[in-house]
């Protein structure tokens, strides 16, 4: 009987802790802005993603990012076009070298996430509040681009670029669905 106990103990706590979010029910939306105020934005999708979740609750995962999935939604026709092969290239996040991202979730606690973002190579201390309801995480994270490598119009780096300047911080609205 003992064994039978310790078997279905087992079982619950590998399943809890194997949990995985619901792809399609998940997602990232981004934004970034010129120091005019013009503003893009867009999608990507999780590619895949491991959580803990013991008690019904994250305690800690992974979530890796398809950067290639990288999507506008302000723009369209060939300006659309022209700006994502420009995000995709060298100059910004060099998706032929660099084709996933990631977000380690190493703790939650009272309201707020802490982990670790990983872009192109570069690894990065994170946090970000956010709310639970149900099955669903939301919050919203700020970064510094220049932080993994992305200077490309950044007036940190480079003088006298005026209005085309790209401001340094990039916003990643984060929806993650429990299954």
């Amino acid at each position: 009987m003992k064994t039978v106990i310790s078997l279905l103990i087992l079982v619950a706590t590998s399943s809890a802790f194997a949990s995985t979010l619901d792809l399609s029910k998940s997602s990232i939306h981004w934004s970034g802005s010129k120091i005019t105020g013009d503003t893009h934005s867009g999608t990507l999708k999780i590619k895949s993603a491991n959580v803990d979740t013991t008690l019904g609750k994250i305690n800690s995962g992974e979530v890796v990012v398809d950067m290639n999935t990288l999507d506008n939604t302000d723009l369209k026709g060939k300006w659309k076009t022209k700006f994502l092969t420009h995000m995709k290239s060298a100059d910004f996040l060099n998706l032929k070298k660099y084709p996933t991202a990631s977000l380690k979730v190493t703790k939650l606690n009272r309201g707020y996430m802490f982990g670790t973002l990983t872009i192109m190579g570069k690894s990065n201390p994170v946090s970000m509040a956010y709310t639970k309801k149900g099955k669903t995480y939301e919050g919203e994270l700020a970064f510094d681009r220049t932080l993994y490598n992305m200077k490309y119009g950044s007036g940190s780096f480079f003088k006298n670029l005026g209005d085309k300047t790209i401001d340094d911080t990039v916003i990643l609205k984060v929806k993650m669905v429990l299954k």
